[in-house]
């Protein structure tokens, strides 16, 4: 049995009970939150026999295996060194940190615990991503030249998972105070993870625009400042040569949380799709690109990021997206960020 803690109790903490609790031989065994109203709720609603208000008083308690930190970004950090410290196996939400520096001791502490460390980068549960991955890996469109991707989501236009001009589950993803970097460490981590991984390659320069748009009075809301990134261009060439473009927004709308990405090499090319909820594979090659046609391939269920975490626990051995990946990728946010700031100039990772 591997016992597991949630830290933090947010809507994300839901999905992590949720999914713990299909996995035969898991069991959840304590909450972290130093809200004590929240976390008494979450803990009754979930069967959950131990609470904590700090990590540091569940590791003084030690009776558990590994933990989901599932608290806001900016909080990764001070609630993650800990539990690695106490050798337990973290599995953190995304992005792993706020910033390159404070990512890389988390994966520099991950290392030295010897503990398995994984990133929840969600889309690597894509069926249809990880056989692209594959796809390209086995040279079955060649080198990869150029690439297309979009996030795009539209809860800032309509109401569908709430209202974000009342309730804080979504206000503090706007305010830069408040621990948010924007849909820049929102969704744009995922995107770029989800081009990074099909292509087998992390970037090595970066160009970006960032865009904030007007959405209340004042630019605020109660206490929350509304100045996070709301809109991203990026431009990017990876370590194998290949180049392309990223965009992700909000305010996307017709699209409620869909991400594309489009793959072309020197012998053919790849179209990756998760459209609501719906994950499908595209090839082009051979005599096809004489007419320009795209046959579907079938792309295997695999198993979740939860599954794979508890596997690499059970077996002792390291697994994918890692706290190291999950400082790559954080560079690159910051460079994006101190790109937009100095008008899209070229920043090498």
């Amino acid at each position: 049995m591997i016992r597991v803690i949630i830290v933090g109790t947010g809507s994300m903490a839901r999905e992590h009970v949720a999914a713990y609790s299909k996995i035969p031989d898991v069991q959840v065994v304590g909450g972290v939150d130093p809200n004590a109203e929240a976390l008494a709720a979450f803990c009754a609603t979930h069967d959950i026999p131990n609470a904590f208000n700090s990590v540091e008083a569940a590791v003084e308690w030690g009776g558990f295996d590994a933990a989901s930190n599932v608290t806001p970004d900016q909080i990764h950090h001070r609630t993650t060194l800990p539990l690695l410290a106490a050798g337990k196996h973290v599995l953190c939400e995304k992005p792993l940190a706020s910033n390159q520096t404070d990512a890389a001791e988390m994966a520099n502490a991950a290392a030295k615990a010897g503990v398995i460390n994984m990133v929840n980068l969600s889309y690597r549960n894509v069926p249809a991503l990880e056989e692209a991955a594959k796809l390209v890996a086995a040279g079955e469109i060649g080198g990869v030249r150029h690439f297309e991707a979009s996030y795009l989501q539209s809860w800032l236009t309509q109401s569908l998972w709430g209202d974000w001009r009342e309730e804080a589950q979504w206000l503090w993803r706007l305010s830069s105070a408040h621990g948010s970097m924007g849909v820049l460490g929102d969704v744009g981590v995922h995107i770029l993870d989800y081009v990074c991984h099909a292509i087998g390659a992390n970037a090595d320069h970066v160009s970006c625009r960032l865009k904030t748009f007007p959405k209340a009075p004042g630019d605020k809301i109660a206490d929350y400042a509304l100045d996070a990134n709301d809109s991203m261009a990026m431009h990017l060439t990876l370590a194998n040569g290949a180049m392309g473009v990223i965009h992700a927004s909000r305010f996307a709308s017709g699209h409620i949380n869909d991400l594309s990405l489009r793959i072309y090499g020197t012998l053919g090319g790849l179209d990756v799709q998760f459209i609501n909820f719906e994950s499908s594979l595209k090839i082009a090659k051979g005599k096809d690109l004489q007419t320009g046609t795209w046959r579907p391939v079938a792309a295997p269920d695999i198993p979740s990021n939860y599954v794979r975490f508890l596997d690499a626990i059970r077996a002792g051995k390291p697994v994918q997206p890692d706290f190291a990946h999950g400082a790559t990728l954080q560079r690159v946010l910051d460079l994006a960020v101190l790109s937009s700031q100095r008008n899209c100039a070229d920043q090498s990772i």
